[in-house]
């Protein structure tokens, strides 16, 4: 294992079949050498359960590794929410990504509808034992009426107790960059995360980002459009991309790197393999 001058993370969702569960777990050894500082695991497609269960798979797997499961407000009433945290507690662990989540999940049943309100929960229910990651949006949420009403939502999410963020992914390090700015102004200065999104698939990057508020510059979709069908030659240019983001990211400042796997950690692997030399 390698040490890392900054902070190295990953996120995965929770897989339902035995190959995928597999899989995740290979997923896993391979990324083991990084030093990860911790991995992330999403509110999968069955509910909090499915987020459990891998979540302890995986701490069983990686005992020197921060586990850290995503929680939303959706689909779960304060009562599981209770149960929810007490059985995170007593199997070790520490640090918990707090979200609103799809408010069209499931029927929506929630008895909490925003981060803010889950983040007080957590806090009145389990004082400061869990260390709270939360959301932010550097070109702004996709619901959001303005930026500014984004921004002091953000900074709302921060006040009741959250200690750091990781940020939706982006392409162009200035989004980045300019929020930071825009938080110090108005006197935050916790650490926010970068996510990095790898661009595996350019058609279904492209159709989720326009769901999500997410940019991507027009020069890269054009540059994409242009390769069609040479899937070489697109992985490589993805690769180029992603690395000079994570440069401009890391030379700026960053206090780390959270890759977004999507379960397919070899993008960001053969990122990381570039950027040994200024990370490790």
């Amino acid at each position: 294992m390698i040490l890392t001058k900054l902070d190295i993370s990953f996120e995965f969702f929770p897989p339902i079949t035995k190959l995928g569960k597999k899989n995740l777990l290979i997923s896993i050894d391979k990324l083991i050498k990084f030093n990860p500082k911790f991995f992330s695991i999403t509110f999968g497609a069955c509910g909090n359960k499915n987020t459990f269960d891998t979540v302890l798979k995986i701490k069983n797997k990686c005992l020197y590794v921060n586990i850290v499961p995503h929680l939303s407000c959706i689909s779960i009433k304060r009562n599981e929410l209770i149960n929810l945290l007490y059985k995170y507690k007593v199997s070790g662990i520490k640090s918990i990504v707090v979200l609103r989540g799809d408010k069209y999940y499931n029927n929506y049943i929630a008895e909490l509808h925003y981060a803010n309100e889950l983040i007080q929960f957590i806090r009145d229910e389990s004082g400061n034992y869990f260390e709270l990651i939360v959301g932010a949006y550097p070109e702004m949420h996709s619901e959001a009426f303005n930026f500014e009403k984004d921004l002091n939502n953000f900074a709302n999410k921060m006040k009741v107790g959250a200690n750091k963020a990781i940020t939706q992914y982006f392409y162009d390090a200035r989004a980045y960059f300019n929020f930071i700015e825009c938080l110090k102004k108005i006197g935050f200065e916790k650490p926010i995360i970068p996510g990095i999104m790898p661009i595996n698939n350019f058609n279904k990057i492209s159709h989720f980002s326009n769901i999500c508020g997410a940019s991507i510059p027009r020069w890269i979709c054009k540059k994409f459009e242009a390769y069609g069908d040479d899937n070489k030659s697109a992985i490589e240019f993805s690769k180029e991309i992603m690395i000079k983001i994570c440069k401009n990211l890391i030379e700026g400042g960053a206090p780390g790197l959270h890759f977004y796997t999507l379960n397919n950690v070899e993008p960001s692997i053969a990122i990381l393999h570039e950027l040994k030399n200024i990370i490790y």
